[in-house]
């Protein structure tokens, strides 16, 4: 390309890097990364804290097949993987495994029970997508709808199905990354939109780095600068006319006084982050509605708690022991009890939903914990995380636990650079609206006054309509920002 523009990209997580390796294979090559942390992935982190055989700390699923290119990147370059691929084959690999359901009193449901009431609640999500669009619905919450559509089942009036139901709906938090599901809003039309295919969680001896390793080939290593967090971005809004003087509208001045001039920046940041610092971040601050949108839209946490024991004490056939409490905090009773107290400290870990298996590591647990009881147990220590776990594993299964060796759980809502693990939409908010408002570039312009375009850009998750949430939603929210640099220099390009 003959024009050569200074692009910046705060952020190298998926969206950041799928934007740079875009642009850098279309020619534009001028691209510097600006990192907040010591490592690149952002919400992506692949450890090996217990071995050679890796965990994810953050994402770890590939949300379907058809049309999701994190699932195509994976197949071409063979990352799909099965427990037997890793590089020490797991005991119950050739196991057909199951969860095991527990109750307070520490007996077992029966797989029959659990099954049909998982199976029916299923059934009633995907019965209330397709009733999203009718107009009595649009300030339900997720919680109403199914409370409503449960009590009218063949399984009201089952105290153990009641209870099994109750923990769906708390496992149906860990994937709106929401405190309770009656401050979820039911789906919208356009919005969320589930890809066809099988889910992953399982990316072989490499792990979701495989993924960004593969971007990561396409931008030269001098690109990416770590630990190189941006205090403020200084760009020219439509009201103040272009300084023929200032041929590079953007400037960028980080923590450490370095500043760096550009003709873009793709802003890749979290929800989360944008939420607390969007204010104090942008000069002239950003415009109205861009705010309300970053404030209308949700983000909330999902933590992971890994226990590494001294030897493994659950049966080969279990896939995950699952903890179902007679009224947990996903009782509509006890949520309108707890929800403006902080009672629900004293017993936060009713929040768990279990502790599954892990992949290629045979004495190794991960508990999933989601809300606001997922950000106060990053306040508690790693030890009494782990005696409360070790406790309730006990309890709940009269199992003889072995000693713990290692606990390790994430932080993502005390990291100060993300603040959070993915967004949701509220009641009472048009999800599309202010998704598009996030996603739309500055300054907000018609092409009528001579302020240069495209100067500030926005991806991440939280900026895609349908995808919101998952990787491949990030992923798409990079390239989608780069497709817009491209069109701008194709257009304007020398004939």
């Amino acid at each position: 390309m003959e024009n050569k523009p200074q692009i910046i990209i705060i952020g190298a997580g998926i969206a950041g890097l799928a934007a740079a390796s875009s642009l850098i294979k279309h020619g534009l090559e001028n691209i510097l990364i600006l990192e907040a942390m010591a490592r690149v992935g952002g919400r992506i982190h692949t450890m090996r804290p217990f071995g050679e055989n890796v965990i994810e700390l953050g994402a770890n699923w590939i949300h379907g097949q058809k049309g999701n290119p994190v699932y195509t990147m994976a197949k071409k370059h063979r990352l799909l993987s099965d427990e037997g691929t890793c590089s020490k084959k797991c005991l119950s690999a050739s196991v057909t495994k199951h969860d095991y359901f527990f109750n307070e009193k520490g007996e077992i449901i029966p797989n029959k029970t659990a099954d049909d009431v998982y199976d029916y609640f299923k059934e009633v999500v995907d019965e209330a997508v397709d009733e999203k669009s009718d107009s009595q619905f649009s300030f339900s919450s997720v919680g109403d709808y199914l409370d409503k559509e449960f009590s009218s089942s063949v399984f009201a009036g089952s105290d153990g199905a009641s209870a099994v139901f109750e923990w769906c709906k708390r496992a149906e938090c860990l994937d709106v990354a929401c405190t309770s599901m009656y401050e979820c809003a039911l789906w919208q039309p356009g919005s969320y939109i589930d890809l066809e295919g099988e889910y992953f969680n399982c990316l072989g001896p490499g792990g979701y780095q495989a993924i960004l390793d593969i971007l990561m080939k396409n931008i030269p290593s001098e690109t990416i600068i770590c630990s190189k967090p941006v205090h403020c971005i200084h760009w020219e809004s439509s009201s103040k006319p272009t300084s023929s003087s200032f041929s590079q509208p953007v400037k960028v001045v980080c923590a450490d006084g370095d500043e760096f001039i550009a003709d873009h920046i793709v802003i890749t940041v979290s929800l989360g982050y944008l939420k607390k610092e969007s204010m104090k971040m942008f000069d002239p601050t950003l415009p109205e509605e861009k705010l309300n949108a970053i404030e209308r839209l949700s983000f909330g946490t999902v933590n992971k708690i890994f226990l590494e024991f001294e030897e493994r004490f659950w049966p080969t056939d279990c896939e995950g022991i699952q903890l179902v409490w007679e009224k947990g905090f996903e009782h509509k009773e006890i949520y309108d009890i707890l929800k403006n107290t902080e009672e629900w400290k004293k017993e936060w870990y009713k929040k768990l939903c279990g502790f599954e298996t892990v992949s290629c590591h045979d004495n190794v647990l991960c508990g999933w914990i989601a809300g606001r009881e997922a950000e106060y147990m990053e306040e508690l220590s790693e030890e009494e995380v782990g005696n409360v776990c070790v406790r309730l594993l006990r309890d709940f299964t009269g199992w003889k636990v072995t000693n713990l060796r290692k606990v390790l759980r994430s932080g993502w809502h005390v990291n100060p650079y993300v603040l959070g693990s993915y967004s949701y939409i509220p009641i009472g908010v048009d999800a599309v609206r202010e998704q598009e408002i996030l996603a739309k570039p500055l300054p907000f312009t018609d092409g009528s006054t001579n302020v240069k375009p495209l100067q500030v850009l926005f991806a991440g998750e939280a900026t895609h309509t349908n995808y919101y949430t998952t990787t491949h939603g990030a992923y798409l929210s990079g390239t989608r920002e780069a497709k817009r640099l491209l069109n701008l220099y194709k257009q304007s390009k020398p004939h």
